[in-house]
């Protein structure tokens, strides 16, 4: 007995894999619409609009076989649209949109008027069928739904209106008998009442999109915030301790060398107790800044360990040459005293260094930093040591 539902090979059913595209397929896809990211997207909402005006050059011509609409009117209309339409496809696919008008590629307005004048330029055409030509106008205003700024909205509405009332009024004044003004009338309350429903919710969604992208925004600069507390040093602007040994570990993954140095800022104590915590604070930053410039590039990290504690670490560094680049710092340091600080307020350092010695524990690297960090500590300060 065979089964009632049959099963599908685990190879033709992989949860949350969309199926293959075939190379044909993709080929086409993208000599229609382009590669791949936003210009793509454009594409692809252009052909949209070329589609409908296609079913619309249909409408009209189904307009002319029941006798509702002249034909030379009518081809002369439908060339126009679907020109236009064409054209712009082919300007956006060759993505001359962008140099043409950077600050909006999709063209979206140019579009739209476009579109507004050939609907209006319908309703002169097609005589008793006219009255679609209000859903036409609310078509083309919904494209504009989810791009137009509500300035934008409120003028391609009164763009619609005008448009439409000033082909109502030539219509009657040439055609009195095909276009009544009784009927124009009526047909002008309702485009004014359809019209300004679509402006208003446009202009609606357009101030909620302004919304949600000011929130995607404060959002963002928020979880910025979050990620440079969670990684930096409150006073200095240094990265943290957690960044630092995170940092170690995956410089200590690698196989070049690297040296590790602990330094600790002399008499600390006595420059809180004898000028204040606000100058201290101020020597912690100071100090932060000169190492800092005393780095090379982006490969070596200076942060604050842990209150005056700093910890530097230098990537394809030798402990004689981490030797090297400390005492450089030393120097630069005392050759800059603390600005805005009387009697003048020379800074020194102590400071120990540690070889990361391939997949060596990183607490042992640290370790061996802090115990020849207190040796130069014991030996008079003012000095460094290696470990």
């Amino acid at each position: 007995m065979s089964e009632p539902f049959p099963v599908p090979s685990s190879s033709a059913v992989v949860a949350g894999v969309p199926p293959p595209v075939h190379p044909v397929l993709q080929a086409l896809m993208r000599l229609v619409l382009g590669p791949a990211g936003r210009q793509r997207v454009r594409v692809s909402q252009t052909l949209l609009s070329l589609g409908v005006f296609l079913l619309f050059a249909l409408i009209l011509q189904m307009a002319v076989l029941l006798g509702l609409a002249a034909a030379d009117r009518a081809f002369t209309l439908t060339a126009f649209s679907l020109s236009t339409a064409g054209g712009l496809y082919l300007l956006i696919r060759s993505g001359w949109n962008e140099v043409l008008h950077p600050p909006e590629p999709s063209l979206t307005l140019v579009q739209m008027v476009c579109a507004i004048t050939e609907v209006c330029w319908a309703y002169a055409v097609l005589g008793e069928a006219r009255g679609v030509v209000v859903v036409m106008l609310i078509v083309v205003l919904t494209f504009g739904m989810f791009v137009l700024r509500p300035g934008q909205a409120r003028a391609m509405a009164l763009l619609a209106g005008l448009e439409l009332a000033v082909v109502m009024v030539l219509c009657n004044r040439s055609e009195p008998q095909r276009y009544p003004a009784e009927v124009e009338i009526i047909h002008a309350g309702i485009a004014v009442l359809a019209l300004g429903a679509v402006a208003i919710l446009t202009i609606r969604f357009g101030r909620l999109r302004r919304r949600l992208s000011d929130q995607r925004e404060e959002l963002r600069q928020a979880l910025a915030r979050i990620h440079e507390m969670a990684t930096r040093d409150e006073l200095t602007g240094l990265p943290n301790r957690r960044t630092l040994r995170e940092r170690i570990g995956q410089f200590g993954a690698g196989q070049a060398p690297l040296s590790v140095a602990l330094i600790d800022i002399d008499h600390f104590k006595r420059i809180n107790d004898e000028h204040g915590h606000p100058i201290g604070d101020r020597a912690l930053c100071h100090f932060a800044r000169l190492a800092e410039d005393e780095l090379r590039g982006s490969t070596d990290i200076v942060g604050r360990w842990g209150g005056e504690e700093f910890l530097l670490l230098l990537p394809e560094t030798r402990p004689e040459q981490a030797h090297a680049c400390v005492d450089r710092l030393r120097r630069r340091l005392m050759r800059h005293p603390l600005p805005g600080v009387s009697p003048v307020l020379v800074m020194s350092f102590s400071a120990g260094i540690g070889e990361c010695r391939g997949a060596e524990d990183l607490d042992a690297v640290i370790e061996r930093a802090d115990q020849a960090m207190y040796r130069a500590k014991q030996a008079g300060r003012g000095r460094t040591e290696l470990g």
